[in-house]
Parts: C-alpha cells; structure tokens; sequence
C-alpha cells in the first residue's frame, strides 16, 4: 500500500489544544489505508502516556482538508468483495467510531475541499467550521460506487438523513453557505480566518470544565445511538457484492482517465 501520505498528531500546547494534520502532499491530502491506519491510532491512544487534551484541533495541510480517498491505491482492494469489506469494515469505520468515541472535544478546521472520506472524518466531529471556498460533498456515485453502511449510519446520525440522501443520490458538491444552511457546518469564515477562528473556539472550549465535555460528549453518544440498524455484519456482507462490477471498474477507470464516465 502507498504511505507517502501521514497523519500527524501535534501533543497539547500550555492551553491543552492538540492538533491533528492529514498530510498527503500532491494529493489534497487524498486518504489511503496507512493514513486511516494512523488516523485511528493516534485517537485510540489518547490518554495513555500522558493528560488528555483539552481540546483537539483537526486540520489538512497546505490549504486544503480531505479531498476523499487515494483512488490511486483502490484498484489494489475495491474489484472483490472480501478484500472491499474489509477496508470499510476493519479500516474506515474504526477509524470514524474512534472519533465518535473520543471524549475530548473535536473542532474541524476546514479549508478548501472536504469530500469523501474527509467529509466523513469531519462528520464525526463536535464543531465545524470552515472557510467561504470549502466545499462538501460524497460524489462516489460518479465512480461507480455507493457509500458503506456503517458510513451511512455514521455520517446520517451527524449531517441528518435528507442532507445525506442530496449528497449521495444527486451527488452534489456544496458550497459553505449550502453546508451551513443544511446544518453541516458550525460557522462560515472567510478563508484567511479559518485557523483564527478555529483556534480562538478551542481556546474557549479549553477553558471550560473538562469533566464537563467528557459528559456532555457520553450523553450526546447516548442520544444518538438509539438504533443500529446495520449492527450485525452478517446483514452488510451482501452489500459488498458490487466490488468486480462493470460499473465500479468502469467508474475508477474513467477518473483515471480523466474522462467522463459511461454507464450502460
């Protein structure tokens, strides 16, 4: 698998803010197996050699948040269903669940483009804001693929259903302003106050009662999780057939090529 992308996590300043940087140069930052890899580790790790952080800071590099998946790697895993259940169900959504489960508080910091996976990972935090030229968006179905259940159920409980249902079935991209008008984001800042207002939130969030967030944050995970409808993997393992499709191959094939896509 290609590492060259990382993901790095920047210990706890004197006011208890860490951060938290997705790196993928030349690539928007684009995620493949490692980074999720390292995504999950560096949550599950928390509190274990030393203090929680106040507040986490997640952020991309060089101008940019996620732009989705490392689709340069897909072809490795994606075309048989054994080898495509396990990247979603043993890769991404432990990665994302580490994120719900986190007791400390999650603030987004989004520039530029956040789709697909990077969507995903914003979902699973507690505040998200973002910059006037970000954009939104789960277009897979333009590369011949649907989202994973576990990532429906996942990103539907944190952006709502009707939202979810615009991104995946008409796969629109949407701007700042649709994002916030649809609940997605917290705040729309201009783009060089970003990191200015993600910072001065994780300062205020710093200042608060830490035991207080921690509960705050169980009892949110309580409310939420009233149903799992996609609980036993048994009832997802059909959903995985798709994998050696004529569309999924054709839709990867056609990004690559940098041409439209034909589905007949």
């Amino acid at each position: 698998m290609n590492a060259s992308g990382r993901v790095f996590f920047h210990a706890a300043d004197d006011h208890g803010i860490a951060r938290l940087t997705i790196s993928h140069p030349g690539k928007l930052n684009a995620l493949n197996v490692a980074m999720w890899h390292e995504l999950r580790s560096h949550i599950e790790a928390l509190g274990r050699t030393g203090p929680l952080p106040r507040v986490i800071v997640i952020q991309g590099e060089g101008g940019t948040f996620v732009a989705g998946g490392d689709i340069e790697e897909f072809p490795q895993f994606r075309f048989q269903a054994d080898t495509l259940a396990s990247f979603h169900e043993e890769v991404v959504a432990p990665a994302l669940q580490a994120l719900l489960d986190c007791d400390v508080p999650l603030v987004a910091q989004i520039d530029g483009a956040c789709i697909g996976g990077g969507l995903e990972i914003a979902a699973c935090c507690d505040l998200r804001i973002c910059g006037t030229r970000s954009r939104f968006g789960v277009p897979i179905a333009k590369l011949g693929f649907p989202m994973a259940p576990l990532e429906v159920e996942i990103v539907a409980r944190v952006i709502g259903e009707t939202c979810l249902r615009e991104l995946l079935l008409d796969a629109r991209v949407l701007t700042a302003q649709e994002a916030r008008e649809r609940g997605l984001v917290t705040r729309v800042v201009a783009d060089d106050q970003v990191d200015i207002e993600a910072r001065q939130t994780a300062e205020r969030i710093a200042q608060l009662s830490p035991q207080a967030m921690r509960l705050n944050k169980q009892a949110l995970r309580r409310f939420a999780n009233v149903a799992h409808p996609f609980s036993q993997r048994e009832e997802r393992h059909g959903h995985y057939a798709y994998a050696p499709s004529e569309e999924h191959r054709e839709g990867l094939a056609a990004f690559n090529e940098k041409r439209p896509a034909r589905f007949d």
